[in-house]
């Protein structure tokens, strides 16, 4: 567990300090005053600073495996947790187990909740991260990465075939980044995002 050890004139802005320094919130670290302030001689001379020792509870990986565990037992299935940072400094969480469908929902629904989530208790318990959650069931963004390239390069012969423009289903922005990303070098075919989330679509249309 990470502990520092800060000073200033009162408790209060020794602990204020000593968040700010942690990167953390008040409910997630253990506070130990080593000193009181005190004054000496005339106010000044001998006078002591508050002196505390700032303990975090837990530290990113844990908090976020925490909280996804007890998400995972409400709703009632079997999944094993890991939490690992990437090369980019995300935290990447990998859920494994049985019968996980439920978490993964429809198209991923289910699973992007679960990352919204455990982003949004990530900011709110650590000022200022400087990573984000990236969470993963049974290889299923891998999985759904290929059927989009798929589906986007499909799609594209079919534009070109046809000359007309191709409205998909509704996406959320990872999804539509993938097509966006698989059809960037093609000559004969762009696309666009068209509409307001959660109901912002990708036409593909002939150049």
């Amino acid at each position: 567990m990470t502990s520092i050890e800060v000073s200033a004139k009162t408790v209060e802005e020794a602990l204020e300090k000593g968040l700010k320094q942690l990167g953390v919130k008040k409910e997630n670290v253990q506070t130990e005053i080593l000193s009181e302030p005190a004054q000496g001689l005339f106010k000044f001379l001998g006078s002591k600073t508050a002196k505390l020792r700032l303990t975090v509870i837990k530290d990113t990986e844990e908090y976020i495996k925490d909280f996804l565990e007890k998400i995972v037992n409400i709703i009632g299935v079997n999944g094993h947790i890991n939490v690992v940072p990437n090369d980019e400094g995300n935290l990447h969480v990998e859920i494994k187990g049985e019968d996980l469908g439920v978490l993964i929902g429809k198209r991923g629904n289910t699973l992007n909740a679960l990352q919204y989530l455990a982003n949004v208790v990530l900011y709110r318990q650590f000022t200022a991260p400087n990573c984000r959650v990236l969470v993963d069931i049974e290889n299923y963004r891998s999985k759904r990465k290929k059927t989009l390239e798929n589906l986007a390069r499909n799609l594209a012969q079919k534009v070109l075939r046809t000359k007309k423009e191709l409205a998909l289903e509704p996406m959320n922005p990872q999804e539509r980044r993938i097509i966006h990303l698989t059809l960037k070098n093609y000559r004969d075919v762009v696309t666009s995002s068209q509409g307001e989330e959660p109901y912002r679509k990708i036409i593909i249309s002939p150049r």
